[in-house]
């Protein structure tokens, strides 16, 4: 207990007799029982010695007290507590002030995340059930007055997160434990590695919970070949990631740039009525790109060999008629097409067509990715804040996206903070109102809204879409968030820019 203390304080993590270290043995496996060894409180955590430790037994009643006079135990007492009878592996746990761990809790500006998430990153094998590709959920509860009274929040988080040996405590520090106090030690300074990266990534403009685009090896990018009905199944990852045109993430950094004052509307200072996009708005602009499209192309043969005859003559039907809709020089027409879905399914994702039989499938295929689990929605962590103040402030919050309105609402019912739905009232639209580029289709939205035009705010990250809506009367307004398109000097002159969504919410004061 003494030298973890001492190694701790050495890393910055226990200055000011800050933190503190845990550890039990004994229990069934040893015929004897559990005995818990606890720091003590207000020690400076370099000179402790093993006199300074007090031995306590599975009731917090003391076996033996430090030898040193005068000494309390730690305030983290309680919490240690909670975790050994929360978690009955855990023969240690360990208490720090980590600069990185309480910067992490911050990463949320609105200091309403519950959870951090980190992917992608080697050191995730450090921290215990977890691997390179993993998804990290690391729990976050709010600091209190004193240690004790964040026993309650601290049960309840390890309770919802099982697979993850640490809570962060908001403005505070961590509680990490492991099996053995070699691995309660080896886990702790994994995650602080993995925290310090995530708010260094945050400090690039990229987020340490999302897929990355490229530079990582995926399953899906290799063929198998041959593999009869012997052949093991390929393995299936847990997709999870943050939108519908489908582009991919691209070098925006001097769009995230905040150097030129921009006139900014406000709701429901300005307006009471909020049309927003969903790609590079309300979600990472690679999520259909590299999550959703992905996925249909991943497991199409298997989707349609559960079809029913019937399902397989209309959706068939669909696509052939999609086909049909496209300019006679369009590319998908110059290929020698066999009629089968796998065939079309594949062309028409391949050239970028949106088509409407061909949404309708993917949406299906979506919905059925979606009730699995295997697709989780991504949101930006400002939109569910933002859409708390349009609710309270009787600002309607409307959705104009390319994808169809299933597609959409099946995306916000399954998002990584749950169903967001109801804060829409069903006020969704596609193209079936119209093209986004033309301005005639945001004529035709407000005229569906009871509204006119110019008492609309919409907000999109492309710029041909900010311009239709400019000519029809809309106040718009430029998303920039990381990976999306880079904006041309006239657009980023003419146009109000957000990069949170957070920043359309004023009053009239």
């Amino acid at each position: 207990v003494a030298q973890l203390c001492e190694c701790f304080y050495k890393h910055g993590w226990a200055t000011g007799t800050g933190g503190g270290v845990s550890i039990r043995v004994g229990g069934p496996s040893e015929n004897r029982p559990y005995r818990i060894f606890v720091a003590p409180s207000g020690v400076q955590k370099e000179d402790m010695v093993g006199d300074d430790v007090f031995e306590l037994d599975m009731e917090r009643n003391v076996v033996a007290p430090p030898k040193t006079p005068m000494l309390r135990q730690s305030a983290c007492t309680p919490l240690w507590y909670v975790v050994y009878k929360r978690v009955p592996s855990a023969m240690c746990v360990i208490h720090t002030h980590s600069m990185y761990a309480q910067l992490a809790t911050l990463l949320d500006p609105t200091e309403k995340s519950d959870v951090i998430r980190i992917t992608h990153l080697e050191m995730l094998k450090g921290v215990g059930n977890h691997s390179y590709d993993s998804v990290l959920e690391v729990p976050i509860i709010d600091n209190r007055p004193t240690e004790d009274l964040l026993a309650e929040q601290l049960d309840a988080a390890i309770l919802k997160y099982p697979k993850c040996n640490a809570v962060l405590v908001r403005r505070h520090g961590i509680y990490a434990w492991g099996d053995s106090w070699e691995q309660a030690k080896a886990q702790c300074e994994s995650f602080d590695y993995l925290f310090e990266t995530a708010v260094k990534m945050k400090g690039m403009g990229l987020d340490s919970g999302v897929v990355p685009v490229s530079g990582t090896y995926r399953d899906e990018d290799v063929e198998m070949d041959g593999g009869g009905s012997n052949s093991p199944p390929a393995k299936r990852q847990k997709i999870e990631g943050p939108a519908f045109n489908g582009s991919s993430a691209t070098n925006n950094d001097a769009d995230l740039e905040c150097s030129d004052k921009t006139d900014v509307p406000m709701v429901p200072r300005d307006s009471k009525v909020l049309l927003l996009d969903i790609e590079g708005t309300t979600t990472s602009i690679s999520f259909v790109k590299d999550v959703l499209f992905p996925y249909v192309l991943k497991n199409l043969e298997s989707y349609v060999d559960k079809m029913t005859d019937e399902e397989k003559k209309t959706t068939l039907a669909e696509l052939i008629a999609d086909v049909e809709a496209l300019d006679a020089n369009h590319v998908v027409k110059q290929m020698n097409l066999q009629h089968t879905i796998i065939d079309i399914v594949k062309a028409l994702m391949g050239s970028d067509v949106k088509a409407t039989g061909l949404k309708s499938l993917q949406g299906k295929m979506w919905k059925s990715g979606y009730a699995s689990g295997e697709l989780v929605g991504h949101i930006y962590s400002d939109f569910l804040p933002m859409l708390d103040w349009c609710k309270a402030n009787d600002v309607k919050v409307c959705i104009y996206s390319s994808g169809s309105i299933a597609a959409q609402k099946l995306l916000f019912k399954h998002t990584e903070k749950g169903d967001i739905t109801e804060y829409f009232g069903g006020r969704h639209f596609d193209t079936t109102s119209g093209s986004k580029k033309e301005a005639a289709s945001y004529q035709t939205i407000a005229s569906a809204l009871g509204v006119k035009p110019e008492e609309v705010v919409f907000v999109s990250d492309l710029e041909a879409e900010i311009y239709a809506a400019r000519d029809a009367g809309m106040r718009a307004v430029v998303s920039v968030r990381p990976g999306n398109a880079p904006l041309s000097v006239e657009t980023k002159k003419e146009f109000p820019i957000v990069r949170s969504l957070l920043q359309l919410c004023g009053n009239a004061n």
